[in-house]
């Protein structure tokens, strides 16, 4: 029997010639992900088992992105724990304030993550680089401290589900719809510690920023990673961003799968999941009666210049409902640059909304847009849990760049065929 994209990967990085699902590996890490919420938890723990150096300082990111420019006391202190471990074990890949970005848009920019690649992080979303071909998933504060100090790491080989995509995407919609559609179909628990591997003539459907959206949203169906192949556009990608060797690996024809799921991206439609979990979807056509209170277009999902040109698109020209407060979060500097450069900015004050630097900020209810009771948020964001953006009694309705905007017009979950 063949091997998954997946399973080829961990077998490299094991050193051995093959393994199956349920196997137990060892293996080597060519990254180790920490922020500023997760990484001084991991520090500690590096500390109390007596570590005292890094195994490699070029192989560990740390990325303040949540709660900076701190908000407070508190996440200024966390902030400057990883600013001085940083320091003290000359750390390569340390972005402060002023060169940072929110840290799963930030990495795959910079071109720290590539095809064939292990990349282990303390943040759920490191399954984000999936979508240059690389096997990324998250792990607990722990996991990243002995990461830290080792640069080894073990996991169990997940099965995987053959997620096919065939078809060609109706104007408007995207990866978000795609990723939202399929946790609908196979519900938050779907993959539970499975692969999510993408293949199919639609693949080429789907823009890099799409992709790294739909790989972003694969532990929202409960899969350990997601995962595309490397094609012509993955390549273009890396070409700009990528300047060592690196190997791309395809599915073999015997593969095994725990099933598939084929998704015809010519049906697909605009798609919002409504609260308290990801699967919860509905047509956004059908959720026009839903009132709104909060935009905020951004994150580690939805904050690439792709997304604020989708947004913009729709706000030029228009004005963002009175009721509404639209938030606009480019992902990372680069984005920023790009959005003054093509005059994007300008579109989105003049609409209304206000623009911001780059943080996850209200994703997880942190600051720079936290919900009162009582309010709704239409987000680009990638959870809408109890609470996740502000008061318990408060709702997220996960939406793509193209509905969130439209919505902000419109004051309620709209859609952008309705300004026509």
């Amino acid at each position: 029997m063949g091997m998954t994209m997946t399973q080829k990967i961990l077998a490299k990085a094991a050193g051995v010639e093959s393994c199956r699902a349920g196997e137990l590996l060892m293996c080597k890490l060519n990254m180790v992900l920490g922020n500023d919420i997760t990484a001084p938890v991991a520090i500690n723990e590096f500390e109390k088992m007596g570590a005292t150096k890094v195994f490699d300082p070029a192989k560990i990111a740390l990325i303040p992105d949540h709660f900076v420019p701190n908000k407070d006391i508190k996440s200024a202190t966390m902030a400057k724990q990883m600013r001085d471990f940083a320091r003290a074990q000359k750390i390569v890949n340390y972005y402060e304030v002023g060169k940072v970005g929110i840290e799963h848009a930030l990495l795959p920019e910079l071109g720290l993550v590539a095809p064939g690649e292990v990349i282990i992080g303390a943040d759920s979303h490191t399954c984000t680089y999936g979508a240059v071909g690389a096997f990324s998933t998250g792990v607990g504060s722990t996991d990243m401290a002995v990461g830290m100090a080792t640069g080894e790491c073990w996991f169990k080989v997940p099965e995987a589900i053959r997620v096919n995509l065939v078809g060609k995407m109706k104007p408007w919609v995207s990866g978000k719809d795609v990723i939202l559609h399929l946790i609908g179909e196979i519900g938050v628990d779907g993959a539970l510690y499975q692969s999510l591997e993408f293949c199919g003539e639609g693949v080429a459907e789907i823009s890099m920023d799409g992709r790294l959206t739909i790989a972003n949203m694969a532990i929202e169906a409960g899969a350990k990673n997601g995962i595309f192949p490397v094609d012509d556009i993955c390549r273009a990608y890396l070409a700009e961003r990528v300047d060592r060797e690196w190997t791309a690996f395809e599915p073999d024809a015997d593969a095994e799968y725990a099933r598939t799921v084929t998704i015809d991206l010519s049906t697909l439609d605009l798609t919002v999941s409504l609260p308290h979990l990801p699967e919860n979807t509905k047509l956004a056509r059908e959720c026009t009666d839903l009132v709104i209170d909060q935009v905020v277009i951004g994150s580690c999902t939805n904050g690439r210049i792709e997304d604020m040109r989708m947004a913009a698109k729709i706000l030029k020209d228009r004005k963002v409902a009175d009721r509404v407060r639209c938030i606009v979060i480019p992902g990372t500097q680069q984005v920023v640059k790009a959005c003054l450069r093509e005059g994007l900015v300008d579109i989105f004050i003049d609409a209304g909304a206000i623009f911001t630097m780059p943080t996850c900020g209200p994703c997880l209810g942190g600051h720079c847009g936290v919900l009162a009771e009582g309010e709704r948020a239409v987000s680009t964001t990638n959870r809408n849990f109890v609470g996740r953006m502000g008061h318990k009694n408060s709702e997220v309705i996960l939406a793509s760049p193209a509905v969130a905007a439209a919505s902000a017009v419109f004051g309620r979950v709209a859609t952008p065929d309705e300004l026509a």
